[in-house]
């Protein structure tokens, strides 16, 4: 087993995961494999096999001394989650989903997913594709304010898009440095204990660029297609708009979707394909957020499969933005 000195940081709501799931056995997907967090916890928990997602090929990379630590209890993969059932033979045991950038991409200036980290203005999780600087120079002003507002809950979205446009009409944004000093300028100075000015808009273009509510959607299609009778999805999320769509494709799934509204016509019953032991999300304690300050917001939901049919879910019910990514 790997020594305690090569272990990377426990990932966040980690002990809450393993004590919901229990008892851990069998073959799990890990559909964000990041720097194999999860996996170790699995591994250690009692899971037999780990299928390790990650679009990222520099994750996939970097894990080759887990593949020495695991042997063929390990297969690792570079792909997208929402494609996970295409990676296993068989219905699998549980499949975990830590969503959000990794600390690993954070850290390292030149993916450009930091704003504290001068880089190029990238922020592609897959390393291929049109990078947040295509975006920035390129989509017209409507659609970058609907970007903030809409994946970045970004209050002074217009202002910021105007913002952009000026300035990329005499030079092109090509590093992170420079837009954050565009979104600053924007934005009243940060009081202490404030994030920064930032956070908001860079978390808006990575999901854009990176589709990532597209993405999840499908990815909780492709587990709830995955996971054996008695399957669990665990599903970790860092902000309000991700948990949404979590809490809503379980209460859909579960039964307990109900209306929109009172005026709204009964929707036709179908079996559930999740049960709900716990219908509410999972906090990090005290304990974790003194050790971990990224865990402040965020929250862990588990569902357990029925034996009932995979199904298409109705994608209006989950609350997705709807914005038209195509239009630049």
């Amino acid at each position: 087993m790997p020594s305690d000195a090569a272990r990377p940081h426990i990932p966040v709501l980690l002990a809450p995961l393993l004590r919901a799931v229990a008892p851990v056995q069998g073959h799990w997907i890990d559909g964000t494999f990041g720097a194999g967090g999860y996996t170790r916890g699995l591994f250690e928990s009692g899971a037999d096999q780990v299928t390790g997602v990650d679009r990222d090929p520099l994750a996939i990379e970097m894990a080759a001394p887990m593949l020495s630590d695991y042997g063929d209890r390990l297969r690792l993969v570079q792909g997208t989650f929402s494609e996970m059932d295409a990676y296993v033979d068989a219905p699998v045991a549980g499949v975990v989903l830590d969503l959000g950038v990794s600390s690993m991409q954070l850290d390292l200036a030149e993916r450009g997913f930091s704003f504290l980290r001068d880089g190029p203005l990238d922020m592609r999780m897959s390393q291929d594709g049109p990078s947040a600087a295509d975006l920035v120079n390129n989509a017209d002003e409507s659609l970058l304010a609907d970007i903030l507002y809409h994946y970045g809950e970004e209050r002074a979205s217009r202002r910021i898009a105007r913002a952009i446009l000026r300035t990329r009409s005499e030079a092109p944004f090509a590093t992170t440095g420079q837009l954050a000093k565009v979104v600053e300028s924007c934005l009243p100075r940060p009081k202490p204990g404030q994030s920064h000015p930032a956070t908001r808009s860079f978390q808006a273009l990575r999901i854009a660029v990176n589709d990532e509510f597209g993405q999840l959607a499908d990815g909780l299609e492709a587990a709830e297609r995955a996971l054996a009778p008695g399957g669990a999805l665990a599903v970790v999320t860092f902000h309000s708009m991700e948990d949404r769509v979590v809490k809503r494709f379980f209460q859909a799934r579960s039964g307990r979707g109900g209306r929109a509204n009172r005026y709204a016509p009964e929707t036709e019953t179908v079996a559930a394909q999740f049960h709900l032991k716990k219908a509410s999300a999972i906090p990090p304690d005290a304990s974790e957020l003194a050790d971990n300050p990224r865990a402040r917001s965020a929250k862990l939901r588990v569902g357990f499969r029925t034996d009932a049919a995979a199904t298409p879910v109705d994608r209006s019910a989950l609350g997705l933005p709807k914005l038209n990514m195509e239009a630049w």
